[in-house]
């Protein structure tokens, strides 16, 4: 995996979505979340075609958190399925990377001492 990733997640409301990014920025495990409400999803769940308004959170962080971000989510969505999936992020402009990088690593430097 590349070392900066976006993880985009779906999530069942405004508030969830709020929720989740706020505590994973608070931990220092995402730098930005983008919250994207009012998405319509179609789907098929227990036999039947399902249509819901959700909500799509986008995560960027670096690659070496993805496992506990996933965790985190699976833990804490109201989703029993929830629908995690992660893009690496080829390329970026140096400043956006930089601080993205100094934002999530501050919080690893803090856990190794």
């Amino acid at each position: 995996m590349d070392k900066y990733i976006q993880i985009e997640w779906t999530c069942s409301s405004l508030e969830e979505g709020r929720k989740i990014a706020r505590e994973l920025v608070e931990q220092r495990l995402v730098a930005c979340a983008n919250i994207v409400p009012h998405i319509e999803s179609i789907y098929r769940w227990e036999g039947k075609i399902e249509a819901d308004q959700e909500v799509k959170v986008l995560f960027k962080t670096e690659s070496v958190h993805f496992e506990r971000i996933k965790s985190y989510i699976e833990t804490h969505a109201n989703y029993d399925v929830p629908a995690i999936l992660v893009f690496s992020i080829l390329a970026g402009n140096t400043s956006y990377l930089e601080w993205l990088s100094e934002t999530v690593t501050s919080s690893m430097s803090r856990d190794d001492s």
